[in-house]
């Protein structure tokens, strides 16, 4: 099987273009349909939490699909699964255009959500098509644009809303999909797999790589840092607009000012990658995580809830997480390169889980929702110090023993 590293096989910036879209690709589903849940509510003539239903019903979607698309990957090659799944997902999101009743709606967002599963598939290319430094540079970029199209997502919502309805989102969707598509067929060369193929079986496969402590701690490290930022959106329009009274633009434009914090934490990252190693990055990212929950504690005790003792502490957390993250991809992802798509499928169903997970407690807690965030991240940055703590004295004692 030809080598998927070979330069011939790969045009660089032009896969890393289609990463990026990918990226963004990633970002529709959920994140920017949410300024249309009002106009989804009066379309089909239902409640706002049966459309949340919808929602619910596509993050588990994906995360099954994810675990699914992994082992399959490696087994039969990413390209493959890639073109399989964005297909599906472009013909669950005309479902969805075209549905003229709610059931139909809801069967068209599953059908887009197993369609989705193939987006974890860029962690494996990452580690397929690019090497050493290049890996961790290009985690460190898509993780930074990651969390920009998050941080923008419902400005373009409420954008796209104005100007297509609710279906905006959907047809914008289908767009980067076939764009997303073609970009595939012509740069991913068919053995953009596993240089090994292997014979497939789940649960052989998940047992290998979630068997290993160290797999498991740094991708449960991402998932920790990841978080701290997903938290933060979730409860965003709750205090931005429940609390301080923001108007739905004035809450776009905060997030937007967020989103451009994560440039600078993408940046910061990219210098400390070139300076120290990558377990120090998560050392240091994590120590400016718990830096910015000590912050909030301190300025909300002191000036209360305000954008600016909100965002300010967020806005070092964003470059806390930013280095973190893309340091624990890389070391998850290189305890096993010949199972990457393995790989990333359980670390994206953790990220997933964890952060879902901590949104919840956060939103239910009876305590104020910035003192909860507040603490949040002190607390998620301390476990992921401890955890990395651990795996250092392993490691040490590995080489001691």
């Amino acid at each position: 099987m030809v080598d998927a590293r070979s330069p011939r096989h790969t045009r660089k910036p032009a896969t890393v273009a289609l990463l990026l879209t990918l990226t963004l690709l990633g970002v529709f589903p959920i994140d920017v349909v949410l300024p249309s849940f009002p106009a989804l509510s009066e379309h089909f003539q239902r409640s706002s939490s049966d459309i949340a239903l919808s929602v619910s019903l596509f993050a588990v979607g994906i995360a099954l699909s994810q675990l699914l698309v992994g082992p399959l990957s490696d087994a039969l090659g990413r390209k493959a699964l890639l073109l399989v799944g964005i297909t599906v997902a472009a013909i669950g999101a005309t479902g969805c255009v075209i549905a003229d009743d709610y059931g139909l709606f809801l069967f068209s967002r599953v059908v887009q959500a197993l369609g989705c599963g193939c987006f974890v598939l860029s962690q494996a290319l990452i580690q397929d098509l690019f090497t050493g430094q290049e890996q961790q540079r290009l985690r460190i970029f898509l993780v930074t644009c990651g969390g920009v199209f998050i941080s923008v997502s419902p400005l373009a919502g409420t954008g796209l809303q104005a100007w297509m309805g609710w279906q905006g989102s959907f047809l914008v969707f289908i767009a980067l999909a076939i764009a997303v598509f073609t970009g595939a067929c012509l740069l991913l060369p068919s053995s953009a797999a596993t240089s090994h193929p292997q014979r497939l079986s789940f649960i052989s496969a998940y047992r290998k790589v979630c068997g290993d402590f160290s797999f498991m701690a740094y991708w449960l490290t991402s998932a920790l840092a990841f978080s701290c930022h997903f938290s933060f959106i979730v409860i965003s329009p709750l205090v931005f607009i429940d609390q301080l009274g923001l108007s739905p633009e004035a809450f776009s434009l905060a997030l937007l000012g967020y989103g451009l914090a994560y440039i600078g934490g993408g940046a910061l990252a990219t210098v400390l990658s070139n300076r120290i190693d990558s377990q120090t990055q998560i050392f240091t990212g994590l120590g400016l995580i718990l830096t910015a929950g000590v912050m909030m504690l301190g300025l909300s005790s002191h000036l209360g809830l305000s954008i600016t003792t909100l965002l300010l502490p967020m806005i070092v957390c964003t470059a806390g997480t930013t280095i973190a993250r893309a340091a624990a991809h890389t070391r998850a992802m290189n305890r096993f390169p010949e199972q990457a798509g393995t790989s990333a499928s359980a670390g994206s169903v953790l990220i997933f889980v964890v952060g879902g997970l901590t949104s919840a407690v956060i939103s239910l807690t009876p305590l104020g929702l910035q003192t909860t965030l507040a603490l949040c991240l002190v607390l998620l940055s301390l476990l992921g110090l401890a955890l990395n703590g651990l795996i250092r004295h392993r490691h040490r004692g590995l080489l001691t023993g």
